[in-house]
């Protein structure tokens, strides 16, 4: 099979995996970016620093892995926007990342066309999505170049082209869920009309080649990260789910190839679009899961992601926390709500607050579990999880309690990456299924609940009402 350098691109790094023709990693570099947190709710990256990431990533991985490699391909943040000049590639604005709240003002203006733009895209009308960035882009910083995601960018410097793929561009509130194509009158809705737009491409197309890695290889199987990790977790029928624990938490749902509405409060968009027919998802955010744990490290609760076991109490002693650090995503999509902490007493400890912590981040994983079961009319059979914070058994154990199904961690560290790899697999080879496609792979720790349903139920509904104050 194809030799693939799958590069990750995130919200806090860029990790670049090359897998050979038998599904070996051969090669793996990370290098950091350091996203600067802004008051009033901004969330900026430097676009150098980013673009300097993905070379120096890229090229250490190929490096290490001593082989010529056959295809590139690209997960990237999904909802991260710029400005930049088409004709030389120079970024005209920092990248405003999926975080940041600033165009809440923007979606508060269109309130009145909130059932519009839901019944057209799928999304949910909320600073978390593509549009709202881009005009506030446009309303504020600049009127000069062209505004796209961060993907488009970065294709531009490997190859040249200007596009983005079908997954990317259904995260942006400008396409229709049902048409896969950009939708005039949503762009109007957001001032976007007249805009130069990159072509909506495959998840299997190859959109032209690049040298930047070393030796001549094509660029496909371009992706948003999150459908990169469903397709590398193996939930290619209707039903399988998966729960990434990063920066923030995100869990999606694999739909089939009808685009359903989520009617629980959840986003529908775009999973793939492979030799020529669309798979669609659910899926919601938590805005904070690993920063959430770097909040407390600020603090001094605890000195590292490493800490969380042992620094965790058995028991929380009755402190409830709702970790809204950025907002609170799905189902309530409320970017203005706080963090709150309630039940604290002279007795409590630094390990009941930071087991409230995340006892908080796997509450809002259970939520968005409910909701995909609401949607999908059926349970949820299991919960495939990826991501650093599944080294937590804390936090796996509380999502499998909460939740009450069992939860299968992936062994991998690359979740995304392979996923990507898969994809650009079938760019390469226009003969190969998706199925036949993915990284083979067993599961890691397997967490059942420990909980009653009972405790479950009663749990989630105190800290569903301590969400609704925050």
């Amino acid at each position: 099979m194809t030799t693939v350098l799958a590069i990750d691109q995130g919200t806090s790094g860029t990790k670049a995996v090359v897998v050979d023709g038998d599904g070996r990693v051969r090669g793996l570099a990370e290098r950091p970016v350091h996203p600067a947190y802004l008051p009033g709710g901004g969330v900026e990256q430097d676009p150098g620093e980013l673009l300097e990431s993905v070379l120096r990533a890229g090229r250490e991985a190929v490096a290490r892995a001593g082989l010529a490699v056959d295809v590139v391909t690209l997960a990237n943040q999904g909802e991260t926007v710029l400005a930049w000049d088409p004709d030389t590639g120079r970024p005209l604005t920092n990248l405003i990342v999926w975080q940041d709240r600033r165009s809440e003002r923007i979606c508060a203006d269109l309130a009145a066309d909130r059932d519009l733009v839901a019944r057209r895209t799928g999304l949910v009308l909320d600073p978390y999505f593509s549009a709202p960035k881009l005009a506030w882009l446009r309303r504020t910083v600049t009127r000069a170049g062209v505004v796209t995601t961060s993907d488009s960018w970065l294709v531009h410097h490997l190859t040249g082209r200007f596009v983005t793929d079908a997954t990317t561009a259904s995260r942006s509130l400008l396409t229709g869920l049902d048409t896969g194509g950009w939708d005039p009158e949503l762009l109007g809705l957001f001032g976007l009309d007249g805009e130069a737009l990159p072509e909506i491409v495959a998840c299997d197309a190859v959109v032209g080649h690049t040298t930047a890695f070393g030796g001549d290889a094509a660029v496909g199987g371009l992706v948003v990260d999150q459908q990169a990790a469903l397709a590398g977790e193996g939930c290619l029928a209707p039903g399988d789910a998966k729960c990434t624990f990063g920066t923030g938490a995100f869990l999606l749902a694999n739909l089939g190839t009808t685009a359903t509405r989520s009617a629980a409060g959840l986003a529908a968009s775009v999973a793939w679009r492979l030799r020529g027919e669309t798979t669609y998802c659910l899926d919601g955010p938590v805005y904070t899961a690993a920063s959430a744990v770097r909040w407390m490290e600020g603090l001094g609760w605890i000195r590292g992601a490493a800490d969380l076991d042992d620094v965790a109490a058995p028991d929380a002693g009755g402190v409830l926390a709702v970790p809204a650090l950025a907002g609170l995503g799905a189902p309530r999509w409320r970017p203005d709500a706080t963090a709150a902490i309630s039940g604290l007493t002279l007795s409590t400890t630094t390990g009941q607050l930071v087991l409230a912590m995340l006892q908080g981040i796997a509450a809002q994983v259970a939520e968005l579990g409910a909701a995909v079961e609401r949607d999908l009319g059926r349970p949820l059979r299991r919960l495939r999880v990826d991501g650093g914070l599944t080294r937590c058994r804390t936090l796996m154990q509380a999502v499998a309690d909460l939740m009450q199904v069992e939860i299968e961690v992936y062994p991998s560290a690359h979740a995304t990456a392979l996923g990507a790899v898969a994809l650009a697999r079938t760019a390469a080879d226009p003969g190969l299924i998706l199925a036949d496609a993915v990284v083979p792979w067993e599961p890691g720790p397997l967490y059942a609940p420990r909980w009653t349903a009972t405790a479950a139920a009663d749990f989630r509904d105190r800290w569903s009402a301590a969400a609704d104050r925050a």
